[in-house]
């Protein structure tokens, strides 16, 4: 059996460099060396400050970024296999979507580029609407949906294809008290189904609530990465603080004279 075979995703020694935005600047080194695994069935939390690497990571497992060398994987398939991402649902940190169409008639659009034949996506719809509670907003216009209705909308259309993997992309930003829990009780739902779920986000308690394991990323490099549970057993605080501590931030450095 190759390795890595079964794995959700298998990141290796993945380095992504861009080139020099102008003449005499220097190449942008996003991702270095960064080797990573997802287990089957676990929710996975992708951490780091802004301009870490993450987004660029996740780009690279979606096809959208060449990694400048190692290799990124989806279920023992390379990324750059078009029949990787059949197996995974994507919800963007923005969504942008035609406020004019239904949430259903938005899941018929997704469908229909998964070439669901029409019995199978009014199934599969339904079903995803219940998931999300979204049933009884189906039939309204996207533009009346508020920014947790978008949201959940949104990760509807990222499992209309029945993926076993979704990567989603800081899924509770911008959202209230509310919204977070909603989203995070489908995050919950998604795993009871058996799903692989690995997302980014800045909301560390939440991380901290829904997942079995964590990556913390600086400077394009993994620092930390482990089960929830070892990492507060290992440095005896909360999340939060084991992110601060492993980027090296020190609240003294603050500069007072701004506050």
């Amino acid at each position: 059996m190759p390795r890595h075979q079964e794995l959700p995703i298998s990141i290796d020694h993945l380095r992504v460099v861009y080139p020099a935005a102008d003449r005499g600047s220097a190449p942008k080194i996003a991702v270095n060396d960064l080797s990573l695994d997802v287990r089957e069935g676990e929710v996975f939390g992708f951490l780091g400050p802004n301009g870490a690497g993450k987004t660029t990571t996740m780009n690279v497992l979606l096809g959208f970024v060449q990694p400048t060398s190692g290799k990124a994987e989806i279920y023992g398939k390379s990324v750059t296999d078009e029949a990787a991402r059949y197996k995974l649902g994507y919800l963007p940190e923005l969504t942008y979507y035609y406020k004019f169409l239904t949430g259903r008639e938005l899941l018929h659009f997704y469908a229909r580029l998964f070439d669901l034949a029409k019995p199978e996506a009014t199934e599969r719809i339904a079903k995803v609407l219940k998931l999300v509670e979204m049933e009884q907003a189906a039939d309204k216009p996207i533009r009346s949906y508020s920014k947790g209705m978008q949201q959940r909308i949104g990760l509807a259309q990222a499992l209309i294809n029945d993926p076993k993997l979704l990567i989603l992309d800081e899924p509770t930003s911008g959202l209230d008290p509310v919204g977070r829990m909603k989203v995070r009780q489908i995050i919950q739902r998604l795993k009871d189904e058996g799903k692989t779920v690995f997302f980014s986000s800045h909301e560390l308690g939440e991380v901290e609530t829904v997942c079995d394991r964590v990556g913390i990323l600086f400077n394009g490099q993994l620092k930390e990465s482990g089960s929830v549970s070892s990492l507060i057993s290992q440095y005896h605080c909360n999340l939060e603080q084991i992110f601060l501590k492993v980027i090296g931030f020190n609240g003294n450095e603050l500069n007072t004279e701004a506050l």
